[in-house]
């Protein structure tokens, strides 16, 4: 069996007025992520682990944000398609362990159901993704509540 490791991270600009999409659900918030897509900051994270672990480039390769087909697309679709390339080069996946660092909203209560979400999309159990959130003291970017970011690393195996 082959096993490889990922390790993918994302940022987002957060505005007044936007739709905060993360972890493939919709959160309450006065500001939301800017970016081409939905700007889910976890998924594209995600993505980038996986592609990088089978050693397919990264997310702007297969998604450029200057391709208006991808223009506020659900980010869950892109997960999909990153899956699909995955299993098409004989890849499952082990695990997903993932960090959300942002000052505001908390999004503890929120986790199970974003991993609902990305298991349903994968194809994969909720037991097999870990998604942890930090805040960073109300330092840097994040702590201003300018921008979120989320790392990911991810175990795909082929036998």
């Amino acid at each position: 069996m082959k096993i490889r490791v990922g390790f993918g991270y994302d940022v987002h600009r957060l505005e007044e007025g936007e739709i905060f999409t993360l972890g493939g659900i919709k959160i309450e918030h006065h500001k939301g992520a800017v970016g081409h897509s939905d700007a889910d900051v976890l998924i594209h994270a995600i993505c980038d682990a996986l592609l990088g672990a089978a050693n397919l480039r990264d997310i702007g390769f297969h998604f450029s944000d200057k391709d208006p087909e991808f223009k506020g697309i659900d980010s869950k679709i892109l997960l999909g398609q990153v899956n699909d390339l995955l299993l098409k080069k004989g890849f499952r996946i082990g695990n997903i362990d993932s960090t959300i660092s942002l000052q505001k909203p908390k999004i503890s209560a929120m986790i199970p159901e974003m991993q609902k979400a990305l298991a349903l999309t994968l194809g994969i159990e909720v037991e097999d993704i870990s998604i942890k959130a930090t805040t960073t003291e109300k330092l840097g970017f994040e702590g201003r509540e300018e921008g979120v970011s989320a790392y990911a690393v991810v175990l795909i195996e082929k036998e």
